[in-house]
């Protein structure tokens, strides 16, 4: 296995005694001295060169003129794939003899015992060198540089974006040394650096001869929610989403994939063309100038909701050309209401169109005219004097907003709930979403308003009232509410009168309370205003007075007339003929 090349023959050797089998006039410790001669000084620790005279998948052997040869792991050489049988390599003598006999050699110290040596020579130098990518790390990737761990940042791998890193592990690329940290002996190598100067030369020329309009062919390098950024050959431009197509794209993706190879039009850029503006859906003609010249107002089409807002919703009937649904063409209710409560993003709905402006390219559809105006047909279907069952849908002070059917609406007055009780606020009587029955009162075509009414549903009260409640008559009534004006009272007869508080006094002096019983008599009725003007005091004093009347009459003066207006304003028709005659004789005494 050694090199014998240069070991010189004995002068002083008797051939023919060797081959006679006698013992050669030469000692072996001369021997082994004159062999040692011929073998190179190698010391341990020590760098030195070697020679590779085999290869295999585990093993390099490595001979460095010792009377031995080195075997080192073949995964030091990896960084080299190129390495072969006859290559000069750095190794480094761990150890002249190991246990085997064998020397004991390592090219990855060797390397390492020079690596920043030639790592500062490759910056100094701008020197390409070689490196094998370990794996991958945070941010990038580790490489083996002359037996060094450098790092290699997703950004400096290539001038395109990468998505997937572990194809590069295991693999040996050149690379640049762009930094070294001294002091904490870190190296960050790039091989981007080496294809930008030829891609920079090729930019300029894609610079210099950009012209807008112009078309070319481009690669997809990067799709964001906002657009698509395509390599033109070292330059990038940008496709906004809303150039990418003629009809609305909620996500590129729709349009494009990554690394797709596509044609694209220059739509702009600034003086220095650095930013370019791309543009896709210009390669195509503009899905309006190919609208069916046929398609006229009030004619049908189908189409797509494809964005919806609280105003309206837009439909595309083609690819690219939208119509706009407005929120009050979609019923004909007069309720304000959102588009988002009759349709949505996605539904298929027919519509009829309402305006259409090719030059504009507007148009503007509805969905309502689909059915028949309900007012066209209200006197038949709504008479004045039917019935109907309604939908409260809000209150007012003045009365209730109710919807006979959709688009059909009208207005109950507060004074049209009921005939007898006083309602103060609509919420009193019923409430939203509750049904109630109507009658039609009145109907406004013109401003599409019905009057309604409740009350109306009963015989009105009042004309039995009217023969009931005579002034003077006497009834039974319970106390249901005190205020500061007088009480409330329910009469049993039915309907409610008032008492002010001195007509509240009882016999014994002591006023009324609420929820007693108590006999009240008509003092007042008046149909039209639905008025019962009732006091409980008149039942007893009444009865007092009604033998002194007659007396007092006869013999009544001038000065004595505000007492008897008191008195008259509290008289039943009983006392009428009396009075009259009173006032007979005061005038004929003036």
């Amino acid at each position: 296995m050694s090199d014998l090349k240069n070991v010189q023959p004995l002068s002083d050797f008797n051939w023919a005694e060797f081959e006679n089998g006698s013992k050669a006039n030469v000692s072996k410790e001369e021997l082994e001295k004159a062999y040692d001669e011929t073998l190179n000084k190698v010391s341990e620790h020590q760098v030195v060169d070697g020679k590779v005279i085999s290869i295999d998948k585990k093993e390099v052997v490595v001979n460095i003129g010792y009377k031995s040869d080195g075997v080192i792991p073949a995964s030091e050489f990896r960084y080299n794939p190129d390495l072969k049988i006859g290559d000069v390599v750095e190794v480094y003598v761990e150890n002249q003899e190991d246990k085997k006999g064998q020397l004991l050699l390592s090219h990855k110290k060797a390397r390492l015992s020079k690596s920043w040596e030639r790592v500062n020579a490759a910056l100094d130098n701008e020197e390409v060198i070689q490196g094998y990518i370990k794996c991958r790390t945070k941010g990038g990737m580790i490489v083996d540089v002359f037996g060094i761990e450098a790092f290699l940042p997703g950004s400096q791998i290539d001038v395109h974006p990468i998505r997937d890193y572990d194809v590069f592990v295991g693999k040996t690329m050149e690379f640049k040394v762009v930094k070294i940290n001294q002091e904490f002996r870190n190296v960050v190598v790039s091989h981007k650096a080496l294809i930008e100067a030829e891609l920079e030369a090729q930019k300029k020329e894609i610079i210099s001869k950009l012209e807008k309009g112009q078309i070319l062919e481009g690669t997809v390098k990067n799709i964001t929610s906002y657009g698509v950024f395509v390599d033109l050959g070292g330059v990038d431009g940008l496709i906004h989403i809303t150039d990418l197509s003629w009809g609305r794209v909620s996500d590129p993706h729709e349009v494009v994939a990554l690394d797709q190879k596509i044609n694209v039009v220059i739509l702009d850029f600034d003086d220095d063309k650095k930013r370019i503006a791309l543009g896709l859906k210009q390669l195509t003609p503009h899905p309006w100038d190919a609208l069916d010249p046929n398609l006229k107002v009030g004619d049908h089409v189908k189409g797509k909701v494809v964005v919806i807002a609280d105003y309206g919703a837009f439909v595309e009937i083609a690819p690219g050309v939208e119509g706009l649904i407005h929120v009050s063409e979609m019923s004909w209710s007069q309720h304000l209401r959102s588009a988002q409560e009759f349709m949505h993003v996605g539904d298929e709905v027919e519509a009829v169109i309402l305006t259409l402006d090719r030059e504009e390219r507007k148009m503007s559809l509805g969905i309502k005219q689909l059915k028949e105006d309900p007012w066209e047909t209200i006197e038949v279907k709504y008479p004045i004097g039917s019935k109907h069952t309604a939908k409260v849908r809000n209150f007012t002070n003045f009365g209730i907003f109710v919807e006979l059917e959709e688009g059909v609406d009208g207005l109950i007055h507060i004074s049209d709930l009921s005939w007898t009780k006083k309602v103060k606020h609509p919420s009193e009587f019923t409430q939203v979403g509750a049904e109630i029955d109507v009658v039609v009162l009145e109907i406004d075509k013109e401003n599409r308003r019905l009057s309604l009414g409740h009350k109306q549903l009963e015989e009105n009260p009042w004309d039995t009232y009217e023969t009931i409640y005579t002034p003077g008559s006497i009834h039974t009534g319970k106390i249901t509410e005190i205020m500061d004006k007088g009480a409330v009272i329910t009469l049993n007869e039915g309907g409610e009168g008032f008492a002010t508080p001195k007509h509240l006094v009882k016999e014994d002096g002591s006023q009324a309370q609420p929820g007693e019983e108590l006999q009240f008599k008509v003092i007042e009725f008046v149909k039209e205003t639905k008025r019962i003007i009732l006091s409980h005091s008149r039942t007893f004093e009444d009865v007092k007075e009604e033998p002194k009347k007659a007396p007092r009459a006869k013999k009544a003066k001038k000065e004595d007339a505000p007492v008897i207006n008191n008195v008259a304003a509290g008289t039943t028709l009983g006392d009428i003929d009396a009075l009259a005659e009173l006032k007979a004789k005061m005038e004929k005494g003036e």
